[in-house]
């Protein structure tokens, strides 16, 4: 049996494995390599098309993604039985990558929110945020009062709102008064508060909570005004007199909140959160590199991104440092990547804990590896800052961020950050979306579309298939992010989702 080119894809002469495009049997010949399957090789998975000896490194990009942990045979599936992560020295070449960015003369625009104050908004939500746990039922009554699924004569004469929405969390309570946990979520709730997808906002307290609203108002800078309102729960009267209030401010705010209207600003107003979740082999082939080519032309265009999952790029930061645009900016992303294995012994975790189970039946076998494909989203650009949890990125061009790998806890920080769009790419296929900050899905792969496209924007498996160029879809992508900034709805957003994934990042010890 004999396949042709179109059986693998090699990324670069160097390698010593290649990715399946789809399911090769025992006995497939790989002409393009020389080499006869042995064995079962599942779609997305790595070949290897030479022999790879005990404790050489295993080579994807020209970059090293662990070691054989037994001898390799050409013709085999590499994966976990056969190769394991081991670390290895890194050449940061700070700079050395670093390029002058080409600015279009004619930067694109999207029909934007502009706010009393000149910030740019993609959405307009009213929004309600709880300052404890304790507190999240009653937000969720006084959003649900509003929901036009369950009463769809509420928002009937606001056309212009896009949604009430009720951000909730588990933490606020149980921890030290001082210190960075409470600092972190304070940050993280501020950023939301000052968001310019919201047009008015509330946040709903219980009254005897660590974080007491005050606290959070200080430390925010935060003041009350006529489009953000303070109240807890004790002083009010309890459940249903504090619904009751709730109601009443809200149909104070939407008035207007509902006299937006949008209008042409250039996309240097757009400041977009890179995540992935689900990821799996063609990852690092298709979605990520499409989205590293959709962030090159909205740097271009004076555009903002922020890369984050700092666990996620781990074993590929020299990647990073090498665009870094000053020194000072590779040693604060290698700080953080100092500070997460320190993080991780102390927890008594190992960095290469991730994959996941999903991330390895997808075909990725170490966190070099999967860390690698995920740096791929952030183009060839410069570095220019690197910001920490939920900080107010004020800083264009190709950002940072540090936040943990999970997705929802990642994005929150970025939505906090500044990010008025989402763009997440899947593999295995996600589910998710974003409230203020809308959120795009791209899959990687044509199977994944197939199977759940009402759940993905764009199929990006179309690079995989040969239909598409990475540069022609990281063009379509770009496009399709202006359209999205515009008020186009989102796949996320059609279903309702956003609300359940805020996920503040909950630091320190819960006492």
């Amino acid at each position: 049996m004999s396949q042709n080119d179109t059986a693998v894809i090699r990324i670069h002469p160097a390698d010593n494995v290649v990715i399946a495009r789809r399911q090769l049997v025992s006995g497939t010949r790989i002409e393009s390599e020389g080499v006869t399957v042995q064995g079962l090789v599942p779609p997305g998975h790595k070949l290897a098309v030479r022999a790879i000896a005990a404790g050489e490194p295993v080579r994807r990009y020209n970059q090293i993604i662990g070691v054989a942990r037994q001898p390799i045979a050409a013709g085999q599936h590499v994966h976990t039985q056969n190769l394991e992560f081991s670390d290895f020295e890194r050449d940061y070449a700070v700079g050395q990558g670093a390029h002058p960015t080409d600015y279009v003369a004619q930067p694109a625009t999207f029909e934007g929110i502009v706010r009393a104050d000149g910030r740019i908004a993609t959405r307009n939500y009213i929004g309600i945020l709880t300052s404890v746990n304790c507190s999240a039922t009653v937000a969720r009554a006084i959003a649900d009062h509003f929901r036009r699924d369950i009463h769809p004569d509420a928002l009937a004469a606001c056309p212009n709102v896009d949604g009430v929405v009720a951000l909730t969390h588990g933490a606020g309570c149980a921890t030290g008064s001082e210190g960075e946990p409470l600092k972190v979520l304070r940050r993280t709730l501020g950023g939301y508060a000052r968001h310019a997808n919201f047009g008015g906002l509330m946040v709903v307290g219980l009254g005897c909570e660590t974080n007491q609203i005050g606290g959070l108002m200080e430390q925010e800078g935060l003041r009350e005004s006529g489009l953000l309102h303070t109240f807890n729960i004790q002083d009010t009267g309890g459940t249903r007199k504090t619904v009751e209030r709730g109601i009443e401010l809200v149909e104070q705010m939407l008035e207007q909140a509902n006299q937006v209207r949008r209008q042409p600003v250039p996309a240097s107003h757009l400041t977009v959160g890179l995540q992935c979740g689900g990821s799996d082999g063609y990852s690092g082939i298709s979605a990520n590199p499409a989205m590293g080519a959709a962030v090159d032309l909205l740097v271009r265009h004076g555009g903002t991104a922020i890369l984050s999952e700092t666990p996620e790029i781990y074993g590929g930061e020299h990647l990073l440092t090498r665009r870094a645009q000053t020194p000072a900016v590779a040693d604060k992303l290698l700080a953080r990547v100092r500070w997460w294995e320190d993080y991780c012994e102390r927890n008594d975790a190992e960095m290469d804990n991730n994959p996941s189970a999903g991330n390895k039946a997808g075909g990725l076998t170490t966190i070099l590896e999967k860390s690698l494909g995920a740096i791929a989203k952030s183009g060839t650009t410069n570095l220019t800052d690197v910001f920490e949890y939920a900080e107010p990125v004020r800083t264009r061009g190709l950002v940072f961020m540090d936040t943990p790998g999970y997705d929802p806890v990642s994005a929150t920080g970025q939505v906090a950050g500044g990010a008025n769009l989402i763009c997440f790419t899947t593999g295995r296929g996600s589910a998710y979306g974003c409230a203020p900050a809308p959120s795009l899905k791209l899959s990687t792969n044509t199977a994944l579309w197939q199977r759940q496209s009402d759940d993905i924007d764009i199929n990006c498996g179309e690079v995989v298939d040969g239909a598409q160029s990475v540069a022609q879809m990281g063009e379509r992508i770009f496009q399709l992010m202006l359209q999205t900034a515009s008020g186009r709805r989102t796949r996320s957003e059609e279903h309702g989702y956003g609300q359940n994934e805020f996920v503040p990042w909950q630091l320190g010890a819960v006492m």
